[in-house]
């Protein structure tokens, strides 16, 4: 983990999410930070487009860790955030939403929709002062562009089989077993995995409690 000298007020850091992956990825700023899964209600109303879907439950994700936590919140930075894979059809201009597979069928079906396609991946980020004397919360859903290469149905059931796709959104972890399928990224890749550390390490730096590299 990299070290970092903080700001000698840095409070209490809470990241609202059990995911090994953003656990993995804030700890790349350095700092000290505490876990606690909310289990908040994930649904959302219908037609919503992906970016207010999941900031939408990002939000609701970070005032859920702050009721969870009560009195002992005060003085509190919760971090929390959502994502959905979104496909966009050539006959369509709505978004499915791809969530995880409930069995193999779902997940073949996925991973022959996303095959030498364009795919978009949005997270939904919430950074919540709570208490603090900024008492802010800021909120962004930032997309990735995720290209495919053609997979073939061998190539699909294979990756099927290792078990991978059924605890991923939309079918596939693009740091596991599914890399070799990309064939090219734009925008942010930790934002595919979860969690922009960008958007985060910016943002604290900007409100002077992270110095940077």
């Amino acid at each position: 983990m990299y070290s970092t000298t903080l700001h000698s007020s840095f409070p209490r850091v809470v990241l609202a999410s059990g995911s090994p992956r953003r656990m993995e990825l804030l700890s790349l700023l350095g700092l000290p930070f505490e876990t606690l899964v909310t289990e908040a209600d994930e649904s959302y109303e219908e037609g919503l487009h992906p970016s207010e879907i999941v900031v939408t439950l990002a939000e609701r994700k970070a005032k859920t860790a702050v009721e969870m936590l009560g009195t002992a919140s005060h003085e509190t930075i919760v971090i929390a955030a959502d994502t959905v894979v979104a496909f966009k059809s050539d006959t369509s201009e709505n978004f499915l939403i791809l969530n995880k597979p409930a069995n193999t069928s779902e997940a073949t079906e996925m991973l022959r929709m996303l095959s030498g396609r364009t795919h978009q991946v949005f997270t939904g980020h919430t950074l919540l002062f709570n208490g603090h004397e900024r008492g802010e919360c800021f909120s962004e859903a930032i997309v990735t562009d995720v290209v495919f290469r053609d997979l073939s149905s061998q190539t699909i059931e294979k990756y099927i089989e290792s078990g991978e796709p059924f605890d991923k959104a939309g079918g596939y972890g693009i740091q596991g077993g599914a890399a070799p399928f990309v064939l090219e990224i734009h925008g942010d890749y930790f934002n595919v995995m979860g969690l922009s550390v960008r958007w985060v390490g910016e943002l604290l730096q900007k409100e002077g409690l992270w110095p940077g590299l």
